[in-house]
This record gives structure tokens, sequence and C-alpha cells, in this order.
């Protein structure tokens, strides 16, 4: 007889790491499938967390996680082929109002929150793959494993199995995940010595600074670049939507060796000896693309099920709070003695849309299909802000408001008047 547990939480990422942790702390017998070796074997990448959604889990967690430096700078650049056009805002850590963010290796995190939810009770497996999900009735009941007598019930089912959820995709839960909704990003971890880290970014006592690069060097395809800063090494990376490699002709890899040429980054990294390359598919189609995230006996969290906010590059806070939502509504259906059915488990996706989750999301829905369909604002608007910058600071006898009219004309004869309120017109739809 297979054996049975209150929940199955499939994958062991932030959000599933978060569903496991809650739901176990409350007393529910949880049993977690990890695919990988451990939890985090599959990430060799530097990324960003969010304390504010890990401490809801975990109180105080800034003085327990692996952190790598607390984000006291943000960069902003927005790149041609040769220089760049930047903004920043830098502040200080304050004793009363700890940094929001971290600079982390998710391979750290992942280990060290998976030791916190076995520690409440949570039985992890790994090296274990889910072939599919166990039905009754329409209601998923249990899963199907590739291990001996791999069958396994619960009452409920958290899918938490990445941005492909092949399990739920198998299981005719959701829909496969279009080209143009996802990205493929790549990242190289450089390695420099912390003195050389901190000198070179301006900082000191472990801070940390994170660039977010724009512009040309995505060759007109939709997507950015990063940078950010770890104690030892530099996260340096760069992810557009698939379709558009897939149309482009370019390979991510030399995307990426292009962008390490940039005269702009070329001397950050300078020296470094990369030892970690990554490739990594991110849900990046917004809210119109989010799938049904609950059904009968069963819910998606994380990037199974698109919770990823690309504008801002969150996505480890939305992952941890679906996760820890989706555990508090079926710990609350519990104690009510509900059944877990499609009807019961809305109340997540509610909690959701009550968070800062769908509200963001939504916020930013038709920011994907409009940047992808004007690639102007990858090639010719970076152009025209670094040249306008350019001829605006240069000193050479004209006077300013002849330049000033020079870089009117010529952005006028880049994208005409009309092309020039068409753009503005779709930018502020793209942030409201």
């Amino acid at each position: 007889m297979a054996e049975k547990f209150d929940a199955i939480v499939i994958g062991a990422g932030p959000s599933g790491n978060a569903a496991a942790l809650v739901m176990a702390r409350a007393g529910m017998k949880v049993l977690q499938l990890e695919r990988g070796e451990y939890p985090g074997s599959k990430n060799v990448q530097g990324a960003i967390l969010y304390a504010e959604a890990l401490e809801q889990i975990i109180p105080n967690c800034r003085r327990q996680a692996p952190m790598e430096r607390p984000i006291i700078e943000q960069r902003m650049w927005v790149l041609d082929d040769e220089s760049y056009v930047g903004s920043n805002y830098r502040g200080t850590k304050k004793k009363d109002e700890p940094p929001t963010r971290y600079t982390v290796i998710r391979a750290n995190i992942d280990r060290w929150m998976s030791k916190k939810a076995t520690d409440a009770g949570v039985l992890l497996i790994c090296e274990a793959t889910v072939l599919d999900l166990i039905k009754q009735d329409g209601k998923v009941v249990g899963v199907r494993t590739d291990r001996l007598g791999g069958d396994i019930l619960a009452d409920v089912v958290v899918l938490a199995d990445g941005v492909n959820s092949l399990i739920a995709t198998k299981a005719g839960l959701r829909p496969t995940i279009k080209a143009a909704d996802v990205a493929l990003a790549v990242k190289e971890m450089h390695f420099l010595p912390k003195e050389v880290i901190e000198q070179r970014f301006n900082i000191a006592n472990d801070e940390g600074v994170v660039i977010e690069l724009f512009g040309k060097i995505t060759k007109g395809m939709m997507g950015t670049g990063f940078l950010y800063t770890n104690r030892e090494s530099i996260a340096l990376g760069i992810g557009c939507m698939a379709d558009d490699f897939k149309k482009g002709g370019i390979t991510p890899y030399d995307l990426l060796d292009a962008m390490k040429a940039h005269p702009a980054i070329k001397p950050l990294i300078a020296g470094s000896e990369v030892k970690e390359y990554a490739a990594h598919l991110i849900p990046e189609g917004g809210y119109k693309a989010i799938p049904q995230v609950h059904g009968d006996g069963w819910l998606i969290v994380g990037d199974s099920g698109g919770f990823v906010n690309a504008v801002h590059r969150e996505g480890s806070n939305l992952a941890m709070t679906s996760g820890r939502l989706a555990a508090e509504t079926i710990l609350k259906l519990k104690d009510e003695g509900k059944p877990f059915t499609a009807q019961h488990l809305a109340r997540y996706r509610a909690a959701l849309e009550d968070s800062f989750v769908m509200k963001d999301l939504k916020k930013y829905r038709n920011m994907p299909e409009i940047f992808h369909a004007n690639p102007q604002f990858f090639t010719t608007y970076p152009e025209l802000l670094n040249k306008a910058a350019a001829t605006i600071l240069k000193v050479d006898g004209i006077d300013k408001k002849t330049k000033e009219k020079e870089i009117a004309g010529e952005f006028v004869k880049r994208r005409s008047r009309l092309g020039l309120l068409g753009d503005a017109i779709k930018l502020v739809r793209s942030f409201r």
C-alpha cells in the first residue's frame, strides 16, 4: 500500500522550501521531493534575496542566513556600443532599518532554507524524480516517482518544480510555457579578492552594489544584463526572451562575451577568474502569462506559476511569498476541516491577488508585449540618449541652445514626431 502524507511538495527551491517549512512547523506530515543531489545543486548562481519575504517565514533570518553582501547601492546603466548613461541610488546601513536586499549564492541559501524545513519535520528525499501526478476522479491525490514502490499519496500536492513545471504540464494542469513568455539567461561567476571588489565598487564592510544593464548589449532583443557583487566574486549575466534568441541567430554565450568586452564593464572584471557558468530559464511573461494556480488537490508556486517581476528583477520574494501563502491556505482549510477542492483552494489565488505579488505583476501586465514588439527601446533610444549626453557635455564653443536643438533634431530624425509620441504612450502603458 502506498505511503500517505498530509502534503507533498515537489521541488526544494525558495518557493518549495517556504511551503514545506510553514506546513511542517504547524505539525503537518510533509514530504518534499527534489530532483537534484541536494537542494540548490542545480544552482551555480549569484542572485538577490529579499529579506522581508524571508523574514515572514524565518524570523531573524538576517542573522542566520548565509548572505553575501547587503545592497547599499543600485546603479542603472543604459548602454550603447561604447558608453553608457546612468543613474544610481546609494544609501547606508542603518541600525533601526536593516537592509531589505542582499546578494547571495543561491545554492547556499537553498541548502540553508532546506535545513530549516527538515529541522521542522519535513521528510526530504533528493535525487527523486516525479514522473507524474496520481489522480482519482479528477483530483490529484499523490505522485508517481522513479523509485521502487514510487507511488506516494497525499491530501494535497504543491508544485514548485521550476519554470517549465513539467509535472503540471504533463498532468494537464497548465499549458506548455511559450518561448515568448520565458527568458534565457546566462551567467558567469568571476572570482576576485574581497579587497579588490570593495576598491573597484567603492564599498567597504561587506557592502554590496548591483548594476542593472539595459540597451544595445542585447542586440535589439528584449532583455537586460546584470552585475552583482558577492564577497569574493561577481555574478555577471545577461538574459533575453527565448524566442528572440531563436529569431536573432546569436547565442546567449556570444551575447555575454560581447557584454564583457564593453568598455564600461571590462575594467570591473579585469583579472578575475571565471569558475562557474550557468544557463537558466526565467518566466517573464508577467501577469497575463500566469496559468491556473490551483485545482482539485493541487497548488502551483514560484517559477512554476510564473511569479517573476522582470521589471524590478524580483523573483525570490515572489517565490517565497507564494509558497508561504499556499501553505497558509492549506493550513486554514485543514483547521476548518474542509477538503482541498478547487473551490476551497481558490483562497490561495485570492491571497495572491491581495498581496504585492499580483498587485505588482498586474501593474506591469502590458510591459512584456510592448517591449517585445518595440526593439527601438533596446537600440535606437540607448544610442540617442548616449549621443545626447555626449553632445551636451562636450565643451567646444557651441552654445547650449544650439546643442539642445541638435539633440531634439536627432530624436525626430531617428523616430519622427509621431513615432516619439507613440513611443511615449507605449512607455506610459507599460508602467501603469
